[in-house]
């Protein structure tokens, strides 16, 4: 009973979200592909993995360099999504996600800005969901069928990445065609010209040392 009544709630939120923003949602009619059991079986444990989403960091540095892309990021985000919490939560899962399948997180932010505006509940033309407008059929090739649940942050994220990471494998790096594929526009420009130019405003510099002391000021010369 309680699970009928959270996809009923589910399902209304979904449909709000349609009403409220579709203009938003700008995803092509991305193909559904044969896939091979060896793939489809690949894919399917990536997207199954509820591994825990608490980042590890082999240095200190590397801990540094992730809380000034988490801070930044927030900063950037904050107009479009207003609370804290749920901003930094986006942000961690884009993060974990992203490096667990082997992308930029600005590549992934970037592609969620073309794609959603970051609204979890847009639905295209074409009928693909949430953040990064997964198509539903692939619920149905690797995952267990429900294809409300593209609307929950992490989900979506999980295949989103996953999928991108597939695309990525299949055209040997080639991002410009892996995003085409992902988009269903391969080939064409528009598309990977749009994520690419907004992977750019996502992309975190780390400050120099002059400039994380401040202006006016110099390291001291070595002794």
């Amino acid at each position: 009973m309680a699970r009928a009544q959270g996809r009923s709630r589910l399902a209304a939120l979904a449909l709000a979200g349609a009403l409220l923003a579709p203009q938003l949602a700008h995803a092509g009619a991305q193909r559904e592909e044969q896939l091979s059991d060896a793939v489809r079986l690949a894919l399917a444990a990536q997207i199954a993995d509820e591994a825990t989403t608490t980042p590890h960091f082999r240095s200190p540095r590397q801990l540094v360099d992730y809380l000034l892309w988490l801070a930044t990021e927030s900063a950037r985000l904050r107009a479009r999504i207003p609370d804290v919490t749920a901003r930094r939560a986006l942000l961690r899962t884009v993060w974990y996600e992203a490096t667990r399948a082997g992308l930029q997180p600005s590549l992934v932010l970037g592609l969620i800005q073309v794609e959603s505006g970051f609204d979890k509940y847009a639905i295209s033309s074409a009928g693909a969901l949430g953040l990064m407008q997964v198509m539903p059929f692939w619920t149905r090739q690797i995952g267990n069928g429900d294809k409300l649940a593209l609307f929950r942050m992490r989900v979506n994220l999980r295949y989103g990445c996953v999928i991108l990471r597939h695309y990525l494998d299949e055209e040997d790096g080639n991002l410009y065609y892996a995003l085409g594929r992902y988009n269903g526009s391969r080939g064409r420009a528009a598309y990977p010209q749009a994520v690419l130019a907004a992977q750019r405003r996502w992309v975190v510099r780390r400050p120099s040392l002059t400039e994380a002391m401040g202006p006016g000021t110099r390291p001291a010369a070595p002794h």
